[in-house]
């Protein structure tokens, strides 16, 4: 009965969380069905109050909360009832605690000792458990309380804070009911207020002007201009401040009065100072009055006018601001994207006035030399000008402006003036003379010239205004880019039918003449750098690279003839066209090769890395190779031009080895078995039929050293050396059998006399000839070492394949290395050595 109970406890202790239990429970369960004692029968007694029956009634309420729910756990716990092995035999004790039983005590009755030690355990592990359930039962609901207290706590805390707010509200809506009637009378007095302040500010303002107005009247009748011209500054100070305000009337009055007084003071100052340059017979507009006053003596005031030069010229300077405020500076259209550019300073303005004069007299209208096919006429005269005023400007004006701590450069400033009345006249008959090539590409040339005179001998900035933006206008940049191609393409055709065009313009100077560049070549390259000249001081990067991409169709282009003229001499590729046109090849990729390492052409490769990267025009690969400088701007021509190149030279290599093995057909009959020994010979001489092999290879050789450049004649004997020594190795030393003079004749012939001819080109030849250097080996080693040799290569070859590999090969590499054999595999030397007649006869 206690038995049948406790297993009804377990069972329904178990199925409501078997897998929550401990392990110490689960163990108690397999071993309580074996214990009889009264101790054993308490402690079932024990564990079904605490446990079973405790367990029995939580998984009974919590069994009916599932299926009333309908919840699947239920159903797993179910599951798992049914799950539990039984022992076939006997239904009463649980399949797991007859193993428990079977593992601790098994069939030995002497292992019933354990039993004592097993209860003890398990008393250990009950009480543990009772203490643990104890711990947990009394602090869990003290927990509970602490939390339902501070619920409390925060739910009273809330309600008073409801409270207060409640309050609150209402009575700030009751002083918000009292204080509206105040409100809305205070909000009349301070909107009158502030329009009684904005009166009084509008008044201060008018007040201001009118007494800044009034001293400059007095500073004019005392004639105290330079007070004048401060006050002045300042009232174009208070003009600049008022530009935000929407009072009209004011922003009209200030203006119309800073106007009033700069006119005056303008004009007076004006007229002034042009006769202070009177005196310095300015403007200087030929070399022989290239200094003030001209080639004459200075007068006695010169110190007193260059005195009053100085103050005027800082006087007018305190009028350019008001002068910026009324004055608006000529602009050219839009189209031309010029740099902004602070207006000329005003002292200046009245100083280039004559020569502003002058320049539209000469060049405007219907004057002689206003001429569309001499724009050098108009620029070489600011060019001139420029220079005659360089030292005064330098000497006389700089300093003045530096006193005034005014950050003008003069010279630039006197440069910049005269250079937009050249872009004005530009965009004025660039119109009339587009669709003329000769006229228009003749003004480009003369605008280039300017351009580089003036920023490498004046100084000019390339942040400045200049012609290279009238260039750089989309219609115009078009027929420039036009115009450029189709001259740059009628240069080709002219040097390339030229009569000297495949010769080399220094081909008697030989320290000039390393590369033996054809005419053809050197003249093209030479027109490439001349575009390149003339486009690298265009202000933007995209009209840089639209140039780059002509020079590169260029290339192209003339790559393109070059392999045309050199398909018509195919037939003889020795001939001396083509090896001039290989020459040119090679020059043209040597060139560009250079030119890609240049700082101008690698700004241009970052300027194409971010165009591409904007318009996703190259994959990452790419992209990732132009950022790294991993490649260049011009590797798609180089690499096609080497492609054409290392094609140029294959086919002559292969043309020069045809004639060498025709050569070398009775070479390859000689009876090489039969030849006498070196013992039975006086002197070694070279084998008759090996003559006309190296007469052949010398006069070749020669020719080509004579016509093609140093590096294509490298690697031209390099690659015919390559092919000579597996022709000779394959064809005559494989092809034949060699007794012991004729091993020492083809060593003779190898070392004697093939391999000086290529000394002359570099220091060991045979390094280029291993194949027969290392053969010629074999074949002439003494008759000991060879059958020493062969025993080795035998014995690794049968250890080899009994897949001993690893401890026998070292040494048969270790004998080859020894005898200087590095290129030879293990088997063409066992050949070789086959190939060898001079065996002692052993009687096999």
């Amino acid at each position: 009965m206690q038995g049948r109970r406790l297993r009804g406890a377990r069972g329904s202790s178990s199925g409501s969380s078997s897998e929550n239990i401990p392990s110490e429970w689960a163990t108690m369960e397999m071993v309580e069905p074996l214990l009889n004692s009264d101790a054993t029968l308490d402690l079932q007694e024990e564990t079904n109050k605490e446990e079973g029956l405790g367990g029995e009634t939580e998984d009974s309420e919590e069994a009916q909360l599932l299926c009333a729910a309908g919840d699947p756990k239920m159903e797993a716990l179910d599951s798992r009832k049914e799950r539990i092995p039984r022992d076939p035999e006997s239904c009463d004790i649980p399949f797991y605690v007859s193993e428990f039983v079977e593992r601790e005590v098994g069939t030995d009755y002497e292992s019933l000792s354990k039993l004592g030690r097993l209860i003890e355990q398990l008393s250990e592990n009950k009480a543990k458990l009772e203490e643990q359930v104890l711990t947990v039962s009394s602090e869990v609901p003290k927990r509970i309380q602490k939390a339902l207290q501070n619920a409390e706590d925060s739910k009273k805390s809330l309600n008073q804070l409801l409270e207060k707010e409640s309050l609150l509200y209402d009575s700030i809506n009751d002083h918000l009911m009292t204080s509206k009637p105040w409100m809305e009378d205070l909000g009349v007095l301070i909107s009158q207020i502030k329009e009684v302040e904005r009166h009084l500010a509008y008044l201060k303002w008018i007040s201001q002007i009118e007494e800044l107005s009034d001293n400059i009247q007095q500073y004019l009748m005392t004639n105290n201009v330079p007070e004048a011209a401060t006050t002045l500054a300042t009232m174009a100070e208070v003009d600049i401040k008022l530009q935000e305000s929407s009072c009209s009337h004011l922003l009209s009055f200030v203006r119309s009065t800073v106007q009033f007084w700069h006119k005056i003071l303008k004009d007076k100052l004006s007229s002034d100072f042009e006769e202070t340059l009177n005196h310095l017979h300015w403007p200087f507009v030929g070399p022989t009055q290239s200094q003030p006053f001209g080639l004459a003596t200075p007068p006695a005031n010169a110190q007193e006018i260059y005195t009053n030069f100085e103050t005027l010229f800082s006087q007018l300077l305190k009028l350019q601001t008001s002068d910026e405020l009324l004055t608006k500076p000529k602009q050219l259209p839009e189209k031309y994207i010029l740099p902004p550019s602070p207006p000329i300073i005003l002292p200046m303005q009245i100083m280039l006035a004559p020569l502003q004069k002058r320049f539209k007299y000469h060049f405007t209208g219907n004057r002689q030399t206003n001429v569309l096919s001499k724009p050098e006429w108009y620029l070489t005269q600011v060019l001139m000008w420029i220079g005659n005023h360089a030292k005064f400007l330098e000497d006389k004006i700089q300093p003045a402006l530096d006193k005034a701590g005014v950050s003008v450069n003069a010279k630039l400033e006197f440069s910049r003036a005269l250079v937009i009345l050249i872009l004005e006249k530009l965009a004025a008959d660039i119109p009339c003379l587009l669709y003329d090539d000769n006229l228009f590409c003749h003004l480009v040339d003369e605008v280039l010239l300017f351009e580089r005179e003036l920023h490498s001998v004046h100084g000019y900035l390339n942040s400045l205004p200049s012609c290279m933006h009238i260039l750089s206008e989309e219609t115009c940049f078009q027929r420039w880019l036009t115009v450029e191609r189709k001259f740059a393409l009628q240069k080709m055709d002219s040097m390339l039918s030229s009569e000297a065009a495949w010769i080399s313009q220094y081909k008697d100077i030989t320290d000039v003449d390393e590369m033996k560049v054809p005419d053809c070549a050197e003249t093209f390259m030479t027109l490439l750098l001349v575009i390149t000249d003339r486009y690298k001081h265009l202000p933007a990067a995209a009209r840089k690279l639209q140039f780059l991409e002509l020079q590169k169709e260029l290339v192209d282009d003339f790559r393109i003839r070059l392999t045309q003229v050199m398909k018509e001499e195919t037939r003889v590729p020795l001939a001396f066209r083509y090896c001039a046109i290989l020459n040119a090849v090679n020059y043209i990729a040597t060139v560009l090769a250079d030119w890609a390492d240049n700082v101008f052409f690698l700004q241009l490769q970052q300027a194409a890395l971010e165009v591409c990267a904007d318009s996703s025009a190259l994959n990452k690969l790419q992209l990732g190779q132009l950022a790294s400088m991993e490649s260049s701007v011009f590797d798609d021509m180089i690499n096609l031009l080497e492609r054409l190149k290392h094609d140029m030279l294959t086919r002559q290599v292969e043309h020069v080895f045809r004639e060498v093995k025709e050569a070398a057909r009775m070479y390859k009959k000689e009876r090489w078995l039969s030849l006498p020994s070196q013992s039975e010979q006086a002197v070694m001489s070279l084998s008759a039929t090996a003559c006309p092999l190296l007469m052949t290879l010398r006069d070749q050789l020669l020719q080509l050293e004579q016509q093609l450049c140093y590096s294509l004649f490298k690697i031209f004997w390099q690659m015919l050396a390559e092919k000579v020594d597996l022709f000779i190795y394959q064809e005559i030393i494989l092809a034949n059998h060699f007794n012991e003079g004729g091993a020492a004749q083809l060593q003779f012939d190898m070392t004697r006399n093939l391999f000086p001819l290529f000394s002359h080109y570099c220091k060991r030849p045979e390094n280029y000839f291993k194949h027969i250097k290392e053969a010629c080996i074999v074949l002439n080693l003494n008759v000991g070492s060879a059958l020493l040799l062969k025993d080795v290569l035998h014995s690794a070859t049968e250890n080899r394949a009994e897949t001993t590999l690893n401890s026998s090969q070292p040494t048969a590499m270790a004998a080859l290395n020894e005898l200087g054999i590095y290129k030879l595999a293990q088997q063409d030397v066992e050949i070789l050595l086959n190939l060898r007649t001079n065996w002692p006869n052993t009687g096999k």
